[in-house]
């Protein structure tokens, strides 16, 4: 069927599935928002009588933003060598758990990180090993595991043939392992006493909490204070825990979602300055991301 009843109502409806393929292509709300701009720049600059000829605007739009993301990848190492400390992806407020003063209606927000459907596919222990992928395999991987894509329209992606694309996708899969597993229901109870434990700064029951090796990650890419490499050790991250909270008092702790996973935020004169994702197994926290990087907090601007 051809798009000339095609509205560009309909076009940009496809707005909001683009950006979540995006945002797990890249772990950055920003970048995905632009991505997702640039694909539909591209499409209206096409001619009329071209776009009429598009069978599917839809998977059209799915296959140019791919490849946008896919450059996107390409790039980011370089990146990432100028980025200071250690880069995590952005995380995501559920939007429920936001102050919507000034936000638009629930159908029609302004904010992009409104858009993203938080399941486990966002979950930062999930995106972090992508980050670890090669661009291609997590295009793949994404593309077929998360949103159903077939080989057939991947390949159109990669520039690669579907069984490349296959194999790409099955690699990326070994990578994932355990960090697709569902997140435990003690979690919010785990994190929980992590945060009482942490504001009465009781470091046996934090060494408690945390499995003998865990891993602590934080990014302040350079504009926050943030330990540049991680902190190993149920012991020393308890004890990093602790001399934070005895810097700055006045932190307030909330526990929130992010990414659609129970986590901690950390407010000073209600202005988020960090926000901590967990990994935890067995009752215990295995790993613990720390976001502090302002400009990757924006989303939680309104966070109450």
């Amino acid at each position: 069927m051809g798009t000339g009843g095609t509205s560009t109502d309909e076009v940009a409806g496809e707005r909001r599935r683009l950006l979540n393929v995006a945002y797990r292509l890249l772990g950055s709300v920003t970048e995905a928002e632009d991505a997702v701009q640039d694909a539909y720049a591209r499409w209206f600059a096409l001619p009329r009588s071209r776009r009429e000829e598009i069978l599917s605007p839809g998977a059209w739009l799915t296959t140019v933003t791919g490849r946008i993301c896919l450059d996107l990848l390409g790039s980011a190492r370089a990146r990432r060598e100028r980025y200071v400390g250690a880069w995590l992806p952005e995380p995501l407020p559920d939007r429920a758990e936001r102050d919507h003063a000034g936000a638009a209606g629930p159908t029609g927000s302004a904010d992009p990180a409104d858009q993203i459907v938080l399941d486990e596919s966002v979950a930062m222990a999930f995106l972090v090993v992508l980050d670890s992928m090669t661009p291609a395999e997590r295009v793949a991987f994404v593309l077929h595991d998360v949103f159903r894509y077939p080989f057939a329209e991947i390949a159109g992606v990669l520039g690669r043939t579907p069984a490349a694309c296959k194999q790409l996708a099955a690699s990326a899969r070994r990578r994932v392992g355990a960090a697709h597993a569902p997140v435990p229901a003690s979690q919010a109870d785990v994190v929980r006493r992590v945060k009482e434990a942490w504001e009465t700064k009781d470091i046996a029951t934090l060494v408690g909490l945390l499995n003998p090796a865990a891993v602590m990650t934080a990014d302040g890419g350079g504009m926050a204070g943030a330990v540049p490499r991680p902190v190993e050790g149920g012991t020393r991250i308890a004890q990093y825990m602790v001399a934070i909270a005895d810097k700055a008092p006045g932190l307030e702790l909330l526990q929130r979602s992010v990414n659609g996973v129970p986590g901690l935020v950390a407010r000073r004169a209600r202005v988020v300055v960090t926000v901590a994702s967990f990994d935890v197994s067995d009752g215990r926290v295995t790993r613990i991301w720390a976001v502090r990087n302002p400009e990757k907090l924006r989303p939680w601007a309104r966070q109450g």
